[in-house]
């Protein structure tokens, strides 16, 4: 109800933008101060968000659970197979065609 009423009610303490929820001001104040609360047990390397730590713990695991179907190459991160499949599509990832 807040979105469609347009209210904005929580407010960055750093950048002074609006926000009509609690996790989007989360989500920016993360990003104005810089803070990386999540740390790799292993190495000591911070991450800004979960996501990115989950995926870089497959570095030290050697895990490498995306497996392209084309041809059975598997990869530690769901980013670098989409990039590996333009391999098989013909796709240019890059508008420019310089890649």
């Amino acid at each position: 109800q807040v979105i469609h009423t347009r209210e904005w009610p929580y407010k960055c303490g750093e950048c002074g933008k609006r926000f009509s929820q609690s996790s989007h001001l989360s989500q920016c104040e993360v990003i104005d101060t810089g803070e990386k609360p999540y740390k790799c047990l292993e190495c000591g390397k911070s991450f800004r968000w979960k996501s990115d730590l989950d995926n870089y713990h497959n570095i030290h695991t050697e895990e490498r659970p995306y497996k392209c179907g084309e041809c059975g190459k598997s990869f530690s991160r769901s980013s670098r197979l989409i990039w590996h499949q333009t391999i098989h599509t013909g796709e240019r990832p890059c508008e420019f065609g310089e890649c």
